[in-house]
């Protein structure tokens, strides 16, 4: 087999952490300790962006991406800026990474030379930019920027909802909750307004688009239809492991199916389906997704 690629880890560069620790207000770390409006107080371990630990761990192509669900992508320009950029640094000591856009007030032509880099792999954005067709149609011409390269975008859970603060939520109430109904939104907005504005990008959805497709018939009883299955829309498969991945396989097909992690925050897995869907996912169709070509 050749070598497998992970579409979706994260890792913080140092110039990244040192920006987050210089600010007073979340997104902002405390030493180790991060701190985000809409989650409780999170201890990093330092470990986990260690560069040089983490590249011992894999055995192949894996790209890094902005942690969306600090917002940085939604802050004003002045406090985006120096973010971004630490962010977007990293890429000469990487193999892969995603660009990140400042969403406020978009520089289109930096982010079009950001994608020219070697090490850029295509464009992240929240889901929270997707949330409804019409914030997909404002998102577009950032959208676009990646169409123009021939690039493709990978949809991340953005900015939690925020909850009382004396409400005693366990650590993963985020992930199982706020991040799912917003990849399910980001995947409805796209399968309602997205292929016709742009007819040749290719899209792929973190933890399975919050299994939204499962949903087609629901979706055919409330008036909807999933229609033909868009070949340019992918489904990353993390956090999730057999059941999930066989269930929307049946309904999207093997195809879409890519690999990631989202180490360090979840580890790897082998959905035990089989050699041959194993291959495809990790292989041939992570590789479709980033390059566009035959599988």
């Amino acid at each position: 087999m050749k070598r497998p690629i992970d579409v979706h880890q994260h890792l913080w560069p140092p110039a990244l952490i040192e920006e987050l620790r210089s600010r007073r207000q979340p997104p902002c770390l405390d030493g180790w300790v991060l701190h985000l409006d809409g989650e409780p107080p999170y201890s990093v371990n330092p470990a986990d962006h260690d560069l040089t630990r983490r590249t011992a761990q894999e055995d192949g192509l894996v790209l890094l991406s902005l942690s969306s669900p600090l917002g940085i992508e939604s802050l004003s320009p002045d406090d985006a800026h120096g973010l971004l950029d630490a962010w977007h640094g990293f890429a000469d000591d990487l193999p892969g990474l995603w660009a990140a856009p400042g969403l406020v007030e978009p520089d289109l032509d930096g982010l079009a030379a950001t994608l020219t880099h070697d090490r850029v792999h295509g464009l992240q954005v929240p889901a929270t930019a997707l949330a409804t067709p019409s914030a997909l149609e404002a998102l577009a011409a950032v959208l676009a920027t990646a169409q123009q390269a021939d690039l493709p975008v990978l949809v991340h859970p953005g900015p939690a909802v925020p909850h009382p603060a004396d409400d005693d939520v366990p650590g993963w109430w985020p992930a199982l909750t706020s991040y799912v109904a917003q990849q399910s939104a980001a995947w409805h907005s796209w399968h309602v307004a997205g292929r016709s504005l742009l007819p040749t990008l290719r899209i792929a959805f973190v933890g399975l688009a919050g299994l939204a497709p499962l949903h087609h018939e629901r979706l055919a009883q409330r008036g909807g239809h999933l229609g033909a299955i868009d070949r340019h829309v992918y489904y990353e498969t993390s956090s999730y492991g057999t059941q999930a991945i066989d269930a929307m396989s049946r309904v999207v097909g093997v195809d879409p199916l890519v690999n990631g992690s989202d180490r360090p925050y979840a580890e790897p897995s082998d959905p035990g389906l089989g050699d041959a869907l194993t291959r495809a996912i990790l292989v041939a169709n992570p590789r479709h997704l980033l390059t566009g070509g035959d599988r």
